[in-house]
């Protein structure tokens, strides 16, 4: 066949890899295989599939970590809830863009946004009242990051999903209530932007959620890996409305998890804040009490968990993402005007898909457009999610099933990390001869 890539050699390199027909393909196995075909084929493989951030972290970070270290802060064991810079920043960066108030005290770092939920999930295991009726449950709103469902088969924590993309507004609300009444829920776990439908939650929506959980007593994490970054509203004003949506509003049992990665573009140095609510981080788990000795859910979470998973996070990148917080807040950052490069690349790549018989599969916010973003979800007439991914694979693009996020539809995730400009012409002769 006469295809982009030579079709025996991209044939061949699927066959020894043993992908079959990507049903087990991780994120990782379709980088490799791309990885393999530039190398075979010499012919450049436009990486749609990580979410991996692709712009420059800004020098306000680099510097902070360097003088941190000059300073000596490598010779130091970080305090297990964080440095007090970072601490106060995150409290000051959460009332600036989401205008809610936390303490400083409440403000966790950890060692990127996986770790945080690495000890959500832990710290839901031991303290959860659900323990009282059963098998405590964690409850994902999919799509979603798959990692968050392997961190719970890990722990030993029991999970169960629900695809939002025949439920939103009232219908999403009565949907949860339905399956929460019917399980012993310990805690919800959303993105907002959605990962990778790149659908956000309204007010509403969230109401809902919150009510439920001081309905039912159980906590929801909120995954704020793409923070602000629904660019339909502008959020880039600190201490002024339009905030980020939150849970928060509507509910004390709440976590926050802010991640570094995305909208500071600093993944490499692994950085994130937990975020707990006031009220949660004070509340004493008999449970924790009697098998640990500390009973108070914050002080577990910082002087338990982080303290045995890795005695703190990083101290040199805790002034970095500080720094960030620290200039986001007071104006002279304004860490939205970059990543908004995403959201352009996004409005790029759909015109050409759509064009070309590409259908958005997640495709509106309760009738609304959705954003142009970091992520969007596509599909091709025909075609089940497995064999667009390998097909797209012959004409050089590699893209993500949705089958492996809790997805219950049929297409691909496109990430716009790793689309730059000069890609433009090669992606939209690919697509054509795809089409075709």
């Amino acid at each position: 066949m006469n295809t982009p890539l030579n079709y025996d050699i991209v044939t061949e390199a699927i066959e020894q890899m043993g992908l079959g027909d990507f049903s087990q393909a991780t994120i990782r196995d379709i980088q490799s295989l791309s990885r393999i075909l530039e190398e075979k084929t010499g012919e450049k493989v436009i990486h749609l599939e990580m979410g991996v951030p692709g712009l420059k972290p800004s020098d306000i970070a680099l510097r902070a970590e360097q003088e941190a270290l000059a300073n000596g802060c490598a010779t130091i064991y970080p305090p297990n809830g964080g440095i007090p810079r970072i601490k106060n920043a995150a409290s000051q960066f959460v009332k600036a863009f989401i205008g809610i108030d936390i303490d400083p005290l409440c403000c966790i770092p950890t060692t990127g946004s996986m770790q945080g939920t690495f000890a959500t999930f832990t710290i839901w295991k031991h303290s959860s009242v659900a323990n009282e009726k059963g098998e405590p449950t964690v409850l994902f709103i999919d799509p979603g990051f798959p990692v968050q469902t392997t961190q719970c088969d890990v722990i030993g924590i029991k999970h169960i999903g629900l695809d939002i993309h025949d439920y939103r507004g009232k219908e999403l609300i009565a949907k949860l209530e339905e399956i929460i009444a019917a399980n012993n829920i310990c805690g919800i776990v959303y993105s907002n932007p959605n990962n990778p439908s790149w659908v956000c939650f309204n007010e509403e929506e969230l109401e809902g959620i919150g009510k439920l959980a001081t309905k039912y007593d159980f906590i929801v994490l909120e995954d704020l890996a793409y923070f602000a970054m629904d660019f339909r509203r502008d959020l880039s004003h600190p201490f002024e409305a339009p905030y980020q949506a939150t849970v928060a509003r509507y509910t004390d049992n709440y976590m926050l998890s802010v991640s570094g990665s995305k909208a500071f573009s600093y993944a490499g140095q692994r950085i994130g804040v937990c975020c707990i609510s006031n009220k949660l981080y004070h509340r004493v788990y008999p449970s924790l009490q009697a098998n640990f000795g500390v009973g108070e859910f914050g002080n577990f979470f910082a002087n338990r968990l982080m303290y045995t998973f890795s005695s703190g996070t990083t101290h040199s990148v805790q002034h970095a993402m500080a720094a960030l917080m620290e200039a986001a807040c007071d104006g002279s950052y304004r860490f939205l005007d970059d990543v908004k490069e995403y959201g352009r690349r996004a409005k790029f790549m759909k015109d050409v898909l759509l064009s070309n018989g590409f259908y958005l599969v997640y495709d509106n916010d309760l009738g609304a457009p959705l954003a142009d973003g970091f992520y969007f979800t596509v599909q091709y007439p025909g075609m089940n999610d497995l064999e667009l991914t390998r097909k797209l694979m012959y004409y050089g693009i590699a893209v993500y099933p949705l089958d492996t996020m809790g997805s219950t539809q049929q297409g691909v995730r496109i990430c716009t990390s790793f689309f730059s400009d000069d890609l433009r012409p090669l992606f939209k002769q690919r697509i054509e001869a795809f089409n075709k």
